[in-house]
């Protein structure tokens, strides 16, 4: 009998086993996989043989059968008379065969390899396309930094020689062609001032303009036109303090000094390099150095670069220095700088020519409210400049544009942020205490500090086209709608025609008023400019980034300041993230819900179905708006945050008129806003039940809301108060006129800021600019007493229901008040590590002599304010506070690979994402706050102010924090 399969020839090799009964055997190699099974019988005259295409698994490595015939000779698996293979094996050497996998599988490892090695060679090639891109958008960000004064330089240069050659002015914006004019006959100036410079003695160098030469006269030119109309744009009038433009300037130029000194070099000496003889031997290093430099750059070697720089910048200069230089500058940018009236003139009449800025003096209080005032000398622009100066914006030099690429990693206090340009991780103002402290800081205390910024800095933005394009067509038609300011400036009021007292006071104070607005205006276009212009430079970018640093109390701020998402409701609707999202179904109600946030006008204080309801009773009104935003019926406008209403309408709508809506990619944030969230700290401090319920600590069916609860007390206060008798109680005319007028908005801002200290006068001022938009009182006197009336009844309110609040804040003030009666700065440290300390202190006054005048200028003093540091730390600690639990949640985010963003009290991820968060965000907080925050606050006090008595610490209640777990409405 034969019994043959056809299988591809195994090897077979001898094998002795003295040990076992000589046979053949078939030996499995260890974790290997076999295709065939021969299975013997009981007889041994007769075997079934079964074979098997499946991986088999069996517990005897050796599988043994006895025959005469393995292998056939066409190379087929062939046993045949297997009786005689038993009488035959006895006289046999013993012998082991191994069977190898047939070819067929080993092929197909092969071409598994092939699909290995191509995925590999295709991740190698995607990653180095990955590397080629990101040194591409490094180079460039690291000639935006360096070399953006030198374009502006060679592009006036240019401006100018075409000017030669065709004989005729370019046709400019109305600013460039002021810059233009400007330029040449002020680099010329300042040049000679230069040459000047060099011939004066060391003492009269330092005393006249410090510094003066340490850049190319064409770049010192440039800085100083560009800052001079920046800051001009930024007044509403038109002009600036001297001291304030001087400093400015001077800082300006140090900076472009400590990263061109020995980059750009003296071209002028390449010309005569072979000419070059023992005496310019200096010059000649010089420009190696710089050659050397110029190198590194482009092979992206920044750390050399900086290392050099570092060795060379020395130490930076003063603020006297810098504000003699940018003095004497702007005494020369006001000789040169001319403009001339478009008007026509008779031939024999000289042309009206007058000078573009005019140094005079100006009379203004001390400080903004103040009665009496104090002349200062200031630099006041000409009219004919400001003439279309807010279309101009685009033309002016930005500093600290968004990054290219991610930020360095922040490592220490000037480690991080832009590779040239001076970056610091706290904004100190020049106050030398806090520098010398976060200098001193062990950099380990401060890692969690460190990485909670480099993950904003690393979140990924790009600017929404479609918004932009629907902000640009309302800017052009005028503006005056979606929150944008009006392009036109208020008609003056004309002067009466008769010599009337009365009206001419009435003609003056709307005046006054008009021209105020005017101001006003101008200036919030500008800024919507300076906006737009962002925007419409990075559009074309796949993405950017925003380096962050901290304010004093921690507080994370983006570094450039114009375009980002702390911004207004315009500089949010221009901003999404580059990376987008599928939405999920959790995404896509999320969407809803945020639209529904955006929206506002109470929707907001809805449960999450009743907004989601709101937002199905109105889907073709978001389709509409999406669709056609212009023309159609514009719903997004009724809306409090317009355009990221309409960011939002637009999302929805692709999503729901999509094939798959969950699938839908979207690059929109959505935010979870705390519930005035510095009342929700207090609460988590106090451990009080009911100020937590009113802050949605605890859950409900619905969100609490605090402001409209300290509306209806007021309202209730009020009606009280309206019934009284006017000759004995007087506020009850007051009370009366406003009773009609309380609602949440006019309460929100002062009960939102009671927590962060806000004064009465503060209160009075808040009450008072809402009570001017509704426009129902128009005597002035009368507003004024009832603003002060308003805010004394919702202080009064606010004490009543936060009781437990105020008790701490009152026991973080006295704390403030011993250590200041010591003379002595208020510090402690976050949760988080890093090291806060007040700042305020009295201030002294000195002054310097420049080539225009005697400038005043200020200094931290020796004695610190008492006052200052005992109302400014409750608010200052709470601050500290939500920032640890902002970064917190960042770190946390980060690990479980969502997209974050903060903007202090608000956290942003995608869609899709934001069930995670939330359920982070509220974990953290309950880690924060079961830390022993005023205990350990207190034990740093007894340790730093060794000697002084603390009060005891406040009671607090009950509640649980755990509570916070479950509370839909905490952040929402």
């Amino acid at each position: 009998m034969t019994l043959a399969y056809s299988f591809p020839t195994p090897q077979v090799h001898a094998y002795h086993n003295p040990t076992r009964r000589s046979h053949f055997q078939i030996k499995r190699k260890p974790n290997r996989t076999h295709h065939f099974l021969l299975i013997p019988t009981s007889s041994p005259s007769s075997f079934l043989f079964s074979c098997s295409s499946f991986p088999l698994t069996y517990s005897d490595s050796t599988l043994q059968f006895r025959h005469n015939h393995l292998l056939s000779t066409d190379g087929n698996f062939v046993v045949e008379d297997l009786g005689a293979a038993v009488e035959e094996e006895a006289s046999q050497t013993a012998a082991r065969v191994f069977v190898q996998e047939p070819p067929w599988l080993f092929l197909k490892g092969l071409l598994m390899q092939e699909e290995e090695m191509r995925r590999k060679e295709e991740e190698m090639r995607r990653k180095e396309k990955e590397r080629e891109k990101y040194n591409w958008l490094r180079r460039r960000q690291i000639e935006a930094e360096t070399e953006a004064w030198q374009k502006m330089v060679e592009e006036y240069r240019e401006l100018e020689r075409e000017m030669r050659q065709k004989m005729l002015a370019p046709n400019l914006p109305h600013v460039k062609a002021l810059l233009l004019g400007w330029f040449e006959p002020f680099r010329t100036v300042v040049e000679a001032e230069q040459k000047a410079h060099r011939a004066r003695s060391k003492k009269q160098q330092e005393s006249i303009a410090p510094h003066v030469d340490d850049l190319p006269s064409d770049k010192v030119a440039v800085i100083v036109m560009h800052k001079m109309m920046a800051m001009v744009m930024e007044n509403e009038e038109g002009c600036v303090q001297l001291v304030h433009a001087a400093v400015h300037i001077g800082m300006a130029v140090e900076q472009e000094v400590r990263i061109h000194k020995f980059i750009e070099g003296r071209k002028a000496s390449r010309s005569n390099k072979i000419e070059a003889d023992a005496e310019d031997s200096l010059d000649s290093d010089k420009e190696k150095q710089s050659n050397h430099l110029n190198s590194l750059i482009k092979k992206s070697r920044l750390k050399e670069v900086q290392m050099i720089l570092k060795k060379e910048e020395g130490s930076s200069w003063s603020r006297d220095t810098q504000a003699k230089l940018g003095s004497r500058l702007i005494e020369l940018l006001v000789d040169t700088a001319y403009v001339h009236s478009p008007v026509k003139q008779f031939g024999d009449t000289p042309p009206d020519i007058r000078p573009a800025f005019r140094h005079c003096f100006k009379a203004a209080p001390w400080h903004p409210g103040q009665k009496f005032s104090k002349k200062y000398g200031v630099i006041q622009c000409d009219p004919l400049v400001l003439v279309g100066l807010e279309q101009c914006a685009k033309h002016m030099f930005i500093p600290y544009m968004p990054m290219l690429v991610p930020p360095k990693k922040w490592k220490g206090y000037d480690k991080g942020g832009h590779f040239f340009l001076p970056s610091y991780i706290m904004r100190t103002h020049g106050s030398r205490k806090q520098q010398d402290v976060m200098k001193s800081v062990n950099a380990a205390q401060m890692q969690k500090v460190f990485e909670a910024l480099d993950i904003l800095g690393n979140t990924k933005w790009r600017v929404n086209k479609r918004v932009l394009g629907v902000v640009e067509s309302i800017w052009a038609g005028g503006g005056n709608i979606a929150g944008l300011v009006n392009c036109k400036d208020v008609p003056l009021p004309d002067k009466p025609p008769v010599e009337d007292l009365k009206l001419i006071q009435e003609w003056k104070c709307g005046l006054r008023k008009a021209k105020k607005i005017n101001m006003e205006r101008h200036s919030l276009r500008c800024d919507t400019e300076l906006k737009l212009s962002v925007a419409r430079k990075m559009k074309d970018e796949e993405g950017f980034y925003y380096p962050h640093n901290l304010d004093f109390r921690g507080r994370a701020y983006p570094m450039h300041p114009h375009l980002n998402h702390l911004g207004s409701d315009l500089c949010r609707g221009l901003l999404e993230f580059a990376e987008g999202k599928p939405l999920g179904k959790g995404g896509l109600r999320w969407l809803k819900i945020h639209l529904a946030n955006l929206y506002a006008g109470g929707i907001e204080k809805l449960s999450y179905d009743g907004r989601l309801a709101f937002i199905e009773n109105h889907i073709n009104d978001i389709i509409d708006s999406a669709d056609n935003p212009v023309n159609g019926n514009r719903w997004w406008l009724t809306a409090e945050d317009p355009f990221q209403c309409l960011t939002a309408c637009i999302n929805l709508s692709e999503a729901l008129k999509s094939s798959s809506p969950n699938s839908f990619i979207s690059h929109l944030p959505i935010h979870q806003d705390g519930s005035c969230n510095g009342l929700q700290h207090y609460a988590a401090l106090g451990r009080n039940e009911l100020e937590a319920a009113a802050v949605n600590l605890v859950a409900k069916e619905k969100p609490a809301d605090v402001y409209t609860e300290i509306a209806l007390r007021v309202y209730d206060i009020m009606r009280r108060d309206s019934s009284k008798d006017p000759d004995t109680f007087p506020n009850a005319l007051l009370a009366k006129v406003l009773i009609d007028q309380i609602d949440r908005k006019l309460v929100k801002q002062t009960v939102m800021t009671s927590v962060y200290g806000v004064t009465f006068i503060g209160a009075r001022e808040q009450i008072k600019r809402r009570l001017e938009e509704k426009g129902v009182i128009n005597d002035d006197r009368l507003l004024y007493a009832a603003a002060c009336y308003a805010a004394k009844v919702t202080l009064a309110a606010l004490g009543e229901v936060f009781e437990a609040a105020r008790g701490i804040m009152s026991w973080l003030g006295d704390c403030a008040k011993v250590i200041a009666s010591e003379n002595q700065a208020v510090c402690w440290t976050t949760p988080l590590g890093l090291p806060v300390l007040q700042p305020y202190c009295k201030t002294e006054r000195y002054q310097i002599r420049t080539s225009l005048q005697l400038l005043a200028l200020q200094r931290e003093g020796s004695a610190v304010s008492v006052k200052k540091q005992k109302s400014a730390f409750p608010p200052n600690f709470v601050h500290s506070l939500d920032s640890s639990h902002m970064m917190m949640t960042a770190l946390a985010c980060n690990d479980a690979g969502l997209c974050f963003a903060g903007v202090h009290d608000s956290f942003w991820t995608h869609p899709c994402d934001v069930e995670k968060m939330n359920q982070i965000l509220r974990e953290k907080f309950v880690e924060l706050y079961n830390m022993p925050i005023l205990e350990n606050l207190l034990e740093g006090f007894e340790t730093t102010y060794p000697g002084l008595a603390f009060p005891s610490l406040p009671k607090r209640g009950e509640f649980d924090l755990e509570k916070v777990l479950d509370s839909p409405y905490f952040f929402n």
